[in-house]
């Protein structure tokens, strides 16, 4: 699987998919193995990505940590599904107020604001932006993949605890879990020699500064939200994927595979082998997650393909996610 694996990784970086990226494969019985490859940026002279390389994760701090938080307030029977949004946030205010779910934000079921439009605005106006704004559709109608019902989530299950989403995501997952070099904010005490860049923008390099820019408005604040933010490693992740394999989070595996807050059965990104139950999540600065609780096995690809800048589509880097996917969950 390595060779096939290295082999791989190495066409995509001549291909400059992503000039380096770290691949971790875990099994249920808690097997490892952790592939670094390339280097931090394309020069020369760049450093060579390391196992424990801290990267932006960005959209899967929509799963690891808000929607696997909101699964275990369900589970503890402090939230349902079936609640209504205006329980937990009352200043939302729009002609569907009365009728968008918890679910139907699990579910990417409403939209109608694209947040990257505001982020030369405050925190506190981008909030205000997101509780006024008019949706699309009646809500429930059909999935958009947008960044508004995860910000929405993250505060639905801060304000349900009474704390916020980094020190939550520390007490229930990061702890117990010893997932040590995954933060919101804690990354940025460290050198950036451990830090892969994400972007050049404007003549300066992002590293260690969140690259979704309404997430990086909140960031400046010293304050973490529920659609992107999370810096982690690949052997963080697989403490983290490990523990789902061996049942240790029944709720959060349960919701997962139905979707609530991950994709499930997303073959666009898991491959030929994906079953219907495997579930995952995606992020746009080239990181993935998949996870198949029925083969007993989990793997993360970490890389910073919007380096040096944003490619003009996804499809490089889905192509290289499905065939990573093959080989690991084709493994015997």
């Amino acid at each position: 699987m390595h060779k096939d694996i290295e082999a791989r990784v190495l066409k995509a970086i001549g291909e400059r998919v992503f000039p380096g990226c770290v691949i971790g494969v875990v099994r249920k019985k808690g097997e490892r193995e952790v592939w670094p490859f390339g280097h931090f940026t394309y020069d020369a002279d760049s450093q060579k990505v390391a196992e424990d390389t801290i990267y932006d994760i960005a959209s899967i701090t929509k799963s690891i940590p808000t929607a696997s938080l909101a699964l275990v307030l369900i589970d503890d029977g402090r939230l349902r599904l079936s609640d209504k949004l205006i329980e937990y946030i009352p200043e939302f205010a729009n002609k569907w107020r009365e009728e968008v779910t918890i679910e139907q934000l699990m579910r990417y079921e409403i939209h109608g604001l694209q947040l990257s439009t505001l982020k030369d605005k405050t925190p506190e106006e981008i909030l205000q932006s997101a509780y006024s704004c008019e949706l699309d559709d009646k809500p429930g109608t059909k999935h958009v993949y947008t960044n508004l019902p995860a910000l929405l989530l993250g505060i639905v299950v801060e304000r349900v605890n009474g704390d916020t989403l980094d020190k939550l995501a520390q007490k229930y997952f990061f702890d117990p879990l010893t997932m040590n070099r995954t933060s919101y904010f804690s990354h940025e005490r460290l050198t950036k020699s451990f830090i892969a860049p994400t972007e050049i923008e404007n003549g300066k390099e992002l590293r260690g500064i969140v690259q979704d820019e309404s997430a990086r408005a909140f960031a400046k604040a010293g304050r973490a939200v529920g659609h992107a933010g999370l810096f982690s490693t690949a052997p963080d992740i697989l403490n983290f994927l490990e523990a789902l394999l061996q049942g240790r989070y029944p709720n959060v595996v349960d919701g997962a595979q139905r979707g609530l807050g991950w994709q499930a059965g997303d073959t666009r990104f898991m491959g030929k082998y994906a079953g219907p139950h495997t579930f995952g999540k995606t992020g746009f600065t080239g990181t993935s997650i998949v996870c198949d609780t029925e083969r007993g096995i989990a793997f993360v690809i970490l890389s910073n393909r919007t380096y040096p800048k944003r490619p003009p589509n996804d499809d490089a880097i889905y192509d290289f996610r499905r065939d990573i996917a093959d080989i690991i969950l084709g493994s015997r």
